[in-house]
């Protein structure tokens, strides 16, 4: 009986010991922040509602981004993500045309349509990229940068990042799965 009370112990030890590490990797994820040196910037795509607008949390992303694009205008975009089976669009076509009317240049903005994680967001982006470039920035929520930046150095490229703020409505959920979803990504690389 005492070792099945210190196996329980030690298990809830590892789940509480990291469960807070994997909230410190993502608190850390948030930094470099962008400083305008890299001349792409992928913004991740996200839910779009079924009335094809974007979700509050693809929202913030794109304000966020308009904001820095607007500070550095040599900045090309890519916008990424495909379609869900309960979306209208794709997410880079709603992102595309957000930018656009938000007085984005439409000759800034490149799409990638064929996505559906954000291994694949990163991977058919960089097939966007001039050949030779590996810097980028990249555009999402606060939470889901440090798992972004670990797979985008995964093909290949080396990212700065903005964080754009995670809607209050789905912080803790978020925060959550982000970890699960971190730990998957450190055990199996995708």
């Amino acid at each position: 009986m005492k070792n099945w009370i210190g196996a329980a112990i030690l298990i809830v030890l590892l789940i509480v010991f990291g469960y807070n590490w994997l909230g410190i990797q993502i608190e850390e994820g948030q930094t470099p922040k962008a400083d305008g040196s890299n001349d792409y910037l992928i913004i991740l795509g996200a839910k779009v509602k079924p009335s094809g607008i974007p979700s509050l949390s693809l929202q913030n992303r794109l304000e966020t981004a308009i904001d820095y694009l607007e500070q550095y205008e040599h900045v090309q975009i890519i916008v990424s993500g495909g379609q869900g089976s309960d979306e209208p669009a794709t997410e880079a076509s709603v992102m595309a045309k957000y930018l656009m009317e938000a007085g984005i240049d439409p000759l800034r903005i490149q799409l990638e349509e064929k996505s559906t994680s954000t291994y694949e967001n990163l991977l058919f982006s960089k097939e966007l990229l001039p050949e030779g470039v590996n810097k980028v920035t990249i555009v999402s929520n606060d939470f889901h940068l440090t798992r972004a930046k670990y797979l985008a150095n995964i093909v290949g490229l080396e990212a700065d990042v903005i964080g754009a703020p995670t809607p209050k409505s789905v912080k803790t959920q978020s925060l959550i799965r982000e970890r699960l979803a971190l730990l998957k990504t450190y055990i199996f690389g995708k």
